[in-house]
């Protein structure tokens, strides 16, 4: 076995793992200066929108030796207005002009053939208004509003409201830094940015949904036991299912990573930037947040039940009681149940590491058969 593999089933075991959970106070820091740099990038720079959210021409020409640099100043020069072009796999142009209407779109087609030294056939003009733009902007925001009431309602059902107001925040967290590092790197937003951010959601909501589920099983009868509090086995899920998130998160993000850095940035198809870097940011926002935001979320909530908080109180004082006995404490690798324990408070299974208490009460008796 790999020593990824290794470590996925000594986590998943319970025989290692890491204070996700007890560092919880860290990851909320972390998470808010990052949500903040977000939203000052948003205030400050704000998002550069495409032509199809502002309306404008397209020009398209063919082969030319002209670079961008000089494409951009003879597009400004010629309509007045700031320009974006990129450059196309066959060598042509894509220049992108904000804010004109029909006949001033002709005028700059002649004089950017006069600059790029072009026949002025060979350039393509398509015009593109506002309003089709603002109906796909419109259209976004109300599939983003109906696709978190219904995860909302699913979660609530499924699991507990505790879990669907995580899940929520968690959502709003991952869409609110990537919309910000797009007002940051400065990119173009354009229909494929909508398609990437509601993309996402999916590929975040899936990481929450695997670790709630494994919280849902280990929490069963949870108060029937004195050995843990819901916090730590909030901490055993995350621990749990670590390895499994951190697979599907970089077998998600390689292909993504090939479109942003290579497609985009070696080969200089720029089209592709729009949903890759919402794509990529998206994804790896997702994995965070299930991980460092979602669960800790749902353990400070469900910590403040009174009966979690009964809880609590009882394991605390089985330990305290165990330390001054000089007993192992209950939360090392090694937990037995105790002989003497009465079979109404055993633990929960947590995991596969703790086996029934059936299998140390044979202990000291002699080997062979009974007569």
């Amino acid at each position: 076995m790999s020593k990824l593999g290794t470590l996925g089933a000594r986590l998943h075991r319970g025989e290692i793992g890491y204070d996700f959970v007890g560092k919880r106070k860290i990851w909320y820091g972390i998470s808010i200066l990052i949500t903040i740099t977000a939203i000052l990038g948003l205030t400050v720079r704000g998002l550069n929108m495409g032509i199809e959210f502002q309306g404008g021409a397209v020009f398209t020409t063919g082969k030319t030796s002209v670079s961008v640099a000089q494409a951009e100043t003879f597009a400004q020069n010629s309509s007045g207005h700031d320009a974006v072009v990129q450059k196309l796999g066959n060598g042509g142009l894509r220049i992108q002009v904000a804010g004109i209407d029909t006949d001033k779109s002709d005028k700059i087609k002649d004089e950017l053939a006069k600059d790029l030294n072009v026949n002025t056939e060979s350039i393509n003009a398509d015009l593109v208004g506002p309003s089709w733009g603002d109906q796909i902007a419109n259209k976004a925001w109300e599939g983003l509003a109906i696709f978190m009431v219904l995860v909302v309602i699913y979660l609530a059902i499924a699991f507990e409201w505790r879990m669907a107001v995580a899940a929520l925040v968690a959502l709003i967290h991952d869409i609110t830094i990537t919309v910000g590092i797009y007002a940051l790197v400065g990119f173009e937003v354009t229909p494929g940015t909508v398609i990437g951010l509601l993309t996402i959601l999916g590929y975040s909501l899936y990481d929450t949904v695997v670790v709630f589920d494994s919280l849902k099983e280990q929490t069963k009868d949870i108060t029937k036991q004195t050995r843990y509090t819901y916090s730590e086995i909030a901490d055993r899920s995350i621990n749990g299912t670590l390895v499994r998130s951190i697979n599907t998160t970089v077998v998600a993000l390689l292909p993504v990573a090939g479109l942003l850095f290579i497609g985009g940035g070696v080969l200089g198809a720029g089209m592709l930037n729009d949903i890759s870097l919402s794509l990529f940011v998206g994804l790896a926002a997702g994995a965070y947040s299930s991980i460092f935001i979602a669960t800790p979320l749902v353990a400070d909530l469900k910590e403040r039940e009174p009966q979690m908080k009964a809880l609590r109180k009882r394991v605390l004082a089985k330990r305290a009681q165990a330390a001054a006995k000089g007993e192992p404490l209950e939360t090392e690798v090694s937990d037995v149940m105790l002989d003497d324990e009465p079979e109404d408070d055993a633990p929960m299974v947590v995991g596969p590491r703790n086996q029934p208490a059936s299998r140390n009460r044979g202990r000291g008796r002699p080997s062979g058969k009974r007569r």
